[in-house]
């Protein structure tokens, strides 16, 4: 029987052309059956729709016990508007699935992951069939979400990990929804912002993350150009904030905003191939 995939926006909108190319990438395959939430196509200012709408299609797919995991289409901002009410409201069904996406849909992650959800993790969106290379995204996710092990970040080990975008581990960290790290390797990756912002955002998650057991720097991308130079590029940012916190610095991670964003699942569980 194939894996059936539910697809929602708990944030920005998806163009519907991407959709048909992500089903059309995907009719191939006989392991999985993938359902666009018809909410994915809504526009509501910044958001697919507004808070209660994306509130309720992501509980439709979650709770659903005839989807086996549910893939996010997009990222952007606004999956912490609705993350209490997605806790509240997630039934026994939507604890076991698997999730997956990354950039501002790594609040819910987070959330699920100190709730104990199943199997969640940082890796490909669907919106992201747009990228240069996104056919190679699309089919890592689908293996995933399938239940496979391929396309994994390659420095995983035997520690427990978990993977966010630097702007929303800042956002996270220091709220209800933040999961305990403690002994985790954490990964980190950043887009569009520039050097003295990305130092700000170490400075702080370094101050809520001193029990880890290291951190792996992604790529930050899209850099803006400054009026000044920084002085200093990403590794030396990330070298010094963890060395001033006494947290290890590890090297780099195979994440990005990009299309060969490796998929990282949280803790150890998530990490096998589903029963």
């Amino acid at each position: 029987m194939p894996r059936k995939i539910a697809i929602c926006a708990p944030g920005k909108r998806m163009r519907r052309e991407r959709a048909e190319a992500v089903l059309s990438l995907a009719s191939g395959r006989s392991d999985i059956e993938l359902h666009f939430h018809e909410q994915c196509f809504l526009e509501e200012g910044h958001f697919a729709g507004d808070d209660a709408t994306r509130l309720s299609a992501l509980l439709e797919c979650a709770n659903d016990p005839g989807f086996d995991a549910v893939w996010f289409a997009m990222g952007g901002y606004g999956s912490n508007r609705i993350a209490r009410g997605f806790i509240d409201g997630a039934n026994v069904h939507a604890r076991a699935k698997r999730y997956l996406g990354y950039s501002d849909t790594g609040t819910l992650l987070g959330a699920m992951y100190r709730e104990g959800f199943g199997r969640v993790a940082h890796g490909p969106l669907a919106g992201d069939i747009k990228r240069d290379g996104g056919e190679a995204a699309i089919a890592r996710a689908l293996d995933w979400l399938a239940g496979e092990t391929r396309g994994l970040e390659p420095h995983l080990d035997e520690r427990p990990a978990a993977a966010f975008n630097l702007t929303t581990l800042a956002m996270l960290v220091g709220t209800e929804f933040a999961p305990d790290l403690a002994g985790h390797v954490v990964m980190v990756e950043e887009v569009a912002e520039h050097l003295y912002a990305v130092d700000r955002l170490f400075f702080h998650i370094t101050q809520h993350t001193r029990g880890i057991a290291g951190l792996r720097l992604g790529r930050v991308s899209a850099v803006p150009e400054n009026d000044r130079p920084f002085g200093t590029d990403e590794v030396a940012i990330a070298r010094e904030w963890c060395a001033r916190s006494g947290i290890e610095y590890l090297g780099r991670a195979d994440i990005g905003h990009d299309a060969d964003n490796k998929i990282v699942p949280f803790g150890l569980a998530a990490r096998g191939a589903a029963p």
